[in-house]
């Protein structure tokens, strides 16, 4: 295991406790978020139904409800060799600590996720049998491209339990580890699933401004 790998595995076993410790934005009033046609960090909003058997797809990929591990995600859906290049990738363009963060926070991100949906009565069917590796890779790529063709972390989040526990999870990143932890999550996610539509030969899906 290379040193970037294992720092990665050493901020996921400590739950993120690392996360960047931005100050704090001003506050976006809660009601103001969810009216809103533009999701907080770029990209429109998207209010229809979920994509559950996706989602369910993910936290299978990731060892389950109980013990989801977003590097574990990557792996199985792309292979440690792909993950390497990408970390490696990130790092150099991002640095160390918020190429970490950003995995760190998707760990957070989809535990807390769950954690909402449960509070909200939303229940994850069974995981698709044939939803796996390469092709849950790729649809998570469709899943959050909008209608321009820009692949926008936001509109995948809201597609994978709701807009409204996409803010509620992204309030409750903001007061444990700060705007700059919610951004910084949101704007690796936008470069990193970017490149995963390029090494898949997806077609037409383009950057994000935040990236």
């Amino acid at each position: 295991m290379n040193k970037t790998v294992f720092a990665l595995a050493l901020a996921l076993a400590f739950g993120g406790t690392a996360a960047v410790q931005a100050q704090h934005a001003p506050a976006t009033p809660a009601h103001s978020m969810y009216a809103s046609q533009m999701n907080w960090f770029g990209g429109g909003t998207y209010s229809g139904a979920p994509a559950l058997n996706v989602t369910a797809a993910l936290v299978e990929a990731g060892g389950g409800a109980s013990h989801f591990d977003f590097a574990t995600a990557l792996v199985s859906m792309l292979g440690q060799d792909t993950v390497n290049a990408e970390v490696a990738k990130l790092t150099k363009q991002y640095g160390k600590t918020a190429t970490d963060n950003f995995i760190a926070g998707m760990t957070f991100a989809v535990n807390d996720g769950l954690k909402r949906a449960t509070e909200a009565g939303v229940k994850l069917p069974a995981a698709p049998a044939d939803l796996k590796g390469a092709k849950l890779a790729s649809t998570l790529v469709t899943a959050g491209t909008t209608t321009d063709g820009t692949w926008w972390s936001g509109y995948l989040f809201d597609k994978a339990l709701s807009h409204d526990i996409h803010v509620q999870v992204m309030q409750d990143i903001d007061a444990k580890f700060g705007h700059g932890a919610d951004e910084n999550t949101h704007k690796i996610l936008n470069q990193a699933m970017y490149d995963v539509a390029q090494a898949l030969k997806v077609k037409g899906v383009k950057l994000a401004s935040l990236h």
